[in-house]
C-alpha cells in the first residue's frame, strides 16, 4: 500500500535545487538502476538521498557485493557537458515535462532537452514508419505531417531515416520533437545533422533520457520508442514490416492507452505489411489526415498540464511496480520468468500461469525485462527469450 503521508521536511517534487536534481541523476546512473527501481527506490525511501544511502545495501540483498553509486564528480560533469551543449535537465513534475508522458508508470524521471521547451506543452502526434520507406510512403508521411501541425499538433518522431525523416522536415516550422536514442548532442543518423539544427532554429525540441554524449545502441531504441508514443496522444504508422521498431512502437502505445492508427499498403509490398497487420488487428485505418483528426478530440480537450509543485507530490509518484512488491521479489521473479523463457515461443497467458502469478504482477515485469532487450515479444501474445540476454539485475 503506499503511504500517502508527506512530511514537511521532505522537498517538493519535482526537485527544486541543483543539488536535488544531480542526486536524482546520481541515482539515475547509478548501476542497475533502471526507471522502475527509481521510482520504487524514491516511493519507499520518501527522499532521494535517502535512496541513494539505501542502494548499497539492496544491492547486497539482491546478490551484488562492493555495490558504488554513482559518484557525485560524475553527475556533475554530465550536467556540465549538458549545459557545454545547449540542453536543459528536465525533471519529472517541472512545468516543461510533457503532460502525457508524466502520466506513464515508466516515464521518465529526468530528460535531457535542446531546444524549446514551449512546445513540450502542446498536443502532440507521434509519425512513424519504415527507414526504408517507398517514395509513396514518404509522400504520404509529408502530407500526414503537414496536416497535422496546420490542424495544431506537434509531430513528434525519432529522426530515423525515412518516415521519421520525412515528418520533421514538414513540421519543422509548425512544431516537431525528434527523441534521440543516444544523447541529445549525439546525431544519429549523421546525415540528419542538418536537420535537427533546423529544428533546434526553429523552435523545436530534441529529447533524450540518455547520458550526454552517448552512442545510441540498439538496446535503446526500443526503451526511446516508448517516450514517442508516450508523449503522443496518438501514434500513426506509415509503412512498417512485420518485424519492425514502428511495430514496438505501436504495442508500446497499446499498453500505454494511446490511439494506434495506420496508413494501409499493398499487400505484397513487405514494407506495408505492418501496418495492415495493425489495421486487420483494430487500428485506424488512415486515408488522410482528416480520419486522424476525427479520431482524435479537439486540440482544445487536451490532458491539463501537470502542475508545477503538486499538492500531495508522494501521492502521484508513478507506481510502475506494485507497492506491495519489494525490489528482491520483483528481482526474484524477473529471475523466474528468465528461466522459464527459452528461444521457443511460449504464450503470456500460459508463462503467468506456470509462475502463478497474476496479470498486474506480469505486466510490469515483462515491459521492464523487453525494454530491457532481454525478453522478445511476439505477434499472437507470445514470449520467448531475447538473443544474449544476460544474468538478472536488480531493476
Amino acid at each position: 500500500m503506499r503511504d500517502n503521508s508527506y512530511s514537511s521536511t521532505h522537498p517538493p517534487l519535482p526537485p527544486t535545487t541543483e543539488d536535488l536534481r544531480v542526486s536524482w541523476l546520481r541515482l539515475l546512473r547509478s548501476r542497475r538502476v533502471g526507471v522502475s527501481t527509481f521510482w520504487r527506490l524514491l516511493s519507499e525511501h520518501k527522499h532521494v538521498d535517502a535512496a541513494l544511502e539505501a542502494l548499497p545495501q539492496v544491492a547486497k540483498d539482491a546478490g551484488v557485493n562492493r555495490y558504488r553509486i554513482c559518484p557525485m564528480d560524475v553527475a556533475q560533469a554530465e550536467v556540465e557537458a549538458g549545459h557545454a551543449c545547449g540542453a536543459r535537465l528536465v525533471c519529472w513534475g517541472d512545468y516543461d515535462y510533457p503532460s502525457a508522458l508524466s502520466h506513464l508508470p515508466d516515464a521518465p524521471p529526468l530528460l535531457w532537452v535542446r531546444g524549446g521547451t514551449a512546445v513540450l506543452r502542446r498536443p502532440m502526434v507521434a509519425l512513424v514508419g519504415a527507414r526504408n520507406a517507398s517514395s509513396l510512403g514518404t509522400r504520404m508521411a509529408r502530407a500526414l505531417s503537414r496536416g497535422l501541425g496546420e490542424a495544431g499538433f506537434v509531430v513528434v518522431s525519432g529522426l530515423a531515416r525515412g518516415v521519421d525523416t520525412a515528418a520533421h522536415i514538414e513540421t519543422v516550422k509548425t512544431g516537431t520533437v525528434a527523441v534521440m536514442a543516444g544523447g541529445v548532442d549525439v546525431m544519429y543518423p549523421a546525415e540528419n545533422g542538418q536537420l535537427a539544427r533546423d529544428i533546434l532554429d526553429q523552435d523545436g525540441a530534441l529529447v533524450s533520457e540518455q547520458p550526454i554524449g552517448m552512442q545510441p545502441q540498439a538496446r535503446h531504441f526500443p526503451v526511446r520508442n516508448r517516450i514517442v508514443s508516450g508523449m503522443a496522444r496518438a501514434v500513426v504508422v506509415v509503412e512498417a514490416a512485420a518485424k519492425s521498431g514502428s511495430l514496438i512502437t505501436a504495442r508500446t502505445a497499446l499498453d500505454q492507452g494511446r490511439d494506434v492508427m495506420a496508413v494501409p499498403g499493398h499487400p505484397m509490398d513487405a514494407r506495408a505489411s505492418g501496418c495492415n497487420f495493425l489495421i486487420r488487428d483494430g487500428a485506424v485505418l488512415v486515408r488522410n489526415v482528416e480520419d486522424i483528426i476525427e479520431a482524435l478530440a479537439p486540440v482544445e480537450e487536451a490532458a491539463p498540464e501537470l502542475p508545477l509543485e503538486p499538492a500531495n507530490p508522494q501521492a502521484v509518484i508513478p507506481a510502475g511496480v506494485p507497492q506491495t512488491r519489494s525490489l528482491r521479489e520483483t528481482a526474484d521473479l524477473h529471475r523466474q520468468i528468465l528461466d522459464r523463457l527459452g528461444p521457443s515461443p511460449v504464450a503470456e497467458d500460459q508463462l503467468t500461469r506456470d509462475l502463478g502469478a497474476s496479470a498486474a504482477q506480469m505486466a510490469p515485469a515483462l515491459t521492464d525485462l523487453e525494454l530491457e532487450g532481454r525478453v522478445h515479444r511476439q505477434p499472437g501474445g507470445l514470449l520467448s527469450l531475447a538473443p544474449r540476454a544476460g544474468s538478472a539485475r536488480i531493476s
